[in-house]
């Protein structure tokens, strides 16, 4: 692609948001979209959609392009796995992981092979959809191999006797399960990431700046959950200290004296630790929220 490319599209936003059309990513990133304020309806097949609210267009494209389209300018701004960007060392700017879209490139082995080491893989074939990264990872071991590159259907490959291992991504392994295969070594791990292109223009640079925190705002909320319960007056110290909220929890007198209403936010990885240690300091009617959006 070079970077005079012209777009075929009618779109008339003074930003290009692009995301992949179909696949694993497109679900997340049009809810991502929805969730930063982006008011936009998508149909099958569409190539682009303009935004009701913003001067913004999203264009629907396959995975492997969005990093060139972002670089030439055809583009603005991308959401893409770090796998693609990772493969293809387009230069853009990475701006934000999303959160969202995780899996790895991973090397596996059938169930039964004598190969039991990554060292083991020395002269023999591996094949993948990724060869500039299995290459960069081949020549950090220090293992010279033979890739076989292959469009889809890698994982068939070992059963084909096409090559004695495959480098393909891996989500949830039940792929590898059901072709009896087995990971060997990890190659690299991916999410779903924004992308830029390099040096944008000052107009469009505080349109990303609003973008960003928006997207954050969204990234941020999914961290924690909102709390409400109320507790006894005396208790209040030691409440401060298990729900310190982002500087300090809300806290609201009862129309029972010596009784509090405390609202906070909690990380969810720590929840149920909270909720068990505010039952024990006699906290009750304890409601719980998601938070849909999160700006510090």
């Amino acid at each position: 692609m070079s970077s005079n490319r012209s777009t075929p599209l009618t779109a008339n936003g003074t930003l290009r948001i692009a995301i992949q059309k179909s696949g694993r990513l497109s679900e997340g990133s049009l809810a991502l979209l929805k969730q930063m304020g982006l008011g936009f309806e998508t149909y099958r097949d569409r190539l682009f959609a303009q935004c009701r609210n913003m001067s913004i267009d999203i264009l629907f494209l396959r995975d492997d392009d969005i990093p060139e389209y972002v670089r030439d300018g055809v583009a603005d701004l991308g959401i893409v796995g770090c796998n693609i960007l990772d493969e293809s060392q387009v230069p853009v700017e990475r701006l934000l992981p999303l959160d969202f879209g995780y899996c790895s490139l991973a090397i596996a082995v059938p169930e039964q092979s004598p190969l039991k080491r990554i060292s083991d893989l020395a002269g023999k074939r591996i094949a993948t959809s990724y060869p500039a990264t299995l290459a960069r990872f081949l020549k950090e071991k220090q293992i010279t191999a033979e890739m076989v590159l292959l469009k889809g259907s890698v994982e068939i490959a070992p059963a084909l006797r096409v090559a004695d291992a495959i480098c393909d991504l891996v989500s949830t392994g039940s792929t590898l399960r059901t072709n009896r295969l087995t990971v060997l070594e990890t190659v690299s791990r991916s999410q779903a990431i924004l992308i830029g292109k390099k040096n944008p223009s000052t107009k469009k640079q505080k349109i990303i700046e609003k973008l960003l925190l928006r997207a954050q705002g969204v990234q941020e909320a999914r961290k924690y959950k909102y709390i409400m319960f109320n507790a006894s007056a005396s208790a209040l110290e030691t409440i401060k200290k298990l729900v310190p909220g982002c500087k300090s929890p809300t806290v609201v007198p009862l129309a029972d004296p010596g009784f509090i209403a405390v609202h906070s936010v909690v990380l969810e990885e720590a929840f149920w630790d909270v909720v068990e240690k505010i039952r024990e300091c006699g906290g009750s009617g304890i409601l719980v929220s998601p938070v849909e959006k999160f700006i510090r």
